[in-house]
């Protein structure tokens, strides 16, 4: 059985190679036969042709289709806007748009914060390589693995028992009662984007890291000469470098929010009124096998995201100067 998926995958990756040389080499010489100005139009097209096939049929056409979907009922029939009325009309769907929001505001501010700080803070310490390390670290780990560790950091016994979580411990070590960090309403979600947080915190610091070393030493050298304070040398030189910087990792971090599900599915499963946009839609699609109710909410959840992406892609002409 492993020798014959060998096989297969060594055939396919020749079909896949000999089928690309024979598109750029035929595609070519049929490019060369128009006259030369039409051929420089086209060419680049010859190149670009294969990715935006792939982008077509793996976003755009899937896009359609869920859209089609939104606006059919159970039984394949025609249904409007009712399945957009029955999932905003829905208590689980609200409670899933007020949490998304939640997500939103607090785990983009978070990224930028903790990110920013920890890429400055670590350059002026001689174990800063280290601390970037373990920051980044967390990247290398799956979101379903991220869920199951902090789900053991969360844990809740109660008061008198042995506190085995982390957070508990600490908390009770302190004269404090332990808290049912991811089933207590008033902590849950807070809990839910901490643990997000620590596994996008490492990309976002990363992305500063880069960002610093493009701001101009000897402006900072002239700030300090003049006698600004390291505060107000941030303030006013570094930081006015770093805001294209913060907006890509804002709108990042904002579309992470905004498809948050992992964590949440292994964590809560969307209990104790952990629901976001993306549980919503899995639970619609696979467990009430409902196409059009779940294509009404992956629709809505796709609104919100264009917005983002649109402003981020105007935001990287305007910074890159493409009209």
């Amino acid at each position: 059985m492993i020798a014959d998926r060998i096989v297969l995958t060594l055939a396919a990756t020749a079909v896949i190679v000999v089928a690309g040389w024979a598109y750029l080499r035929l595609g070519d010489r049929a490019l060369a036969a128009l006259p030369r100005g039409a051929y420089r139009r086209l060419v680049p097209w010859l190149f670009a042709g294969p990715a935006v096939a792939m982008v077509l049929l793996a976003l755009a056409f899937p896009a359609a289709v869920t859209v089609g979907w939104s606006f059919v009922d159970a039984d394949g029939g025609f249904a409007g806007f009712a399945n957009y009325v029955q999932t905003l009309s829905d208590e689980v769907t609200r409670i899933a748009l007020r949490n998304t929001v939640l997500w939103v505001v607090l785990l983009p501010s978070l990224a930028v914060l903790v990110g920013l700080a920890i890429a400055v803070l670590a350059e002026r310490v001689r174990y800063g390589a280290l601390v970037k390390a373990a920051l980044f670290l967390p990247i290398a780990i799956s979101a379903v693995a991220a869920g199951v560790i902090w789900s053991f950091m969360y844990d809740y016994q109660p008061p008198g028992a042995a506190q085995t979580a982390t957070l508990n411990a600490v908390v009770t070590a302190l004269g404090g009662e332990p808290v049912a960090w991811i089933v207590d309403t008033a902590t849950n979600n807070y809990a839910l984007i901490g643990a997000t947080l620590w596994t996008q915190a490492g990309f976002a610091m990363v992305i500063f890291d880069a960002a610093l070393r493009s701001v101009p030493g000897e402006l900072l050298e002239a700030a300090r000469l003049d006698g600004a304070s390291e505060w107000k040398a941030f303030r006013h030189v570094t930081l006015p470098f770093l805001v294209p910087t913060v907006v890509v990792v804002a709108t990042t971090m904002t579309v992470t929010a905004l498809k948050a599900f992992d964590i949440v599915y292994v964590m809560t499963n969307g209990n104790y009124g952990t629901d976001v946009l993306s549980t919503v839609m899995y639970r619609a699609l696979f467990t009430a096998k409902d196409n059009g109710l779940a294509g009404a909410v992956a629709t809505i959840l796709m609104l919100t995201v264009v917005p983002i992406m649109v402003f981020n892609v105007r935001q990287f002409r305007r910074e890159t100067g493409v009209a």
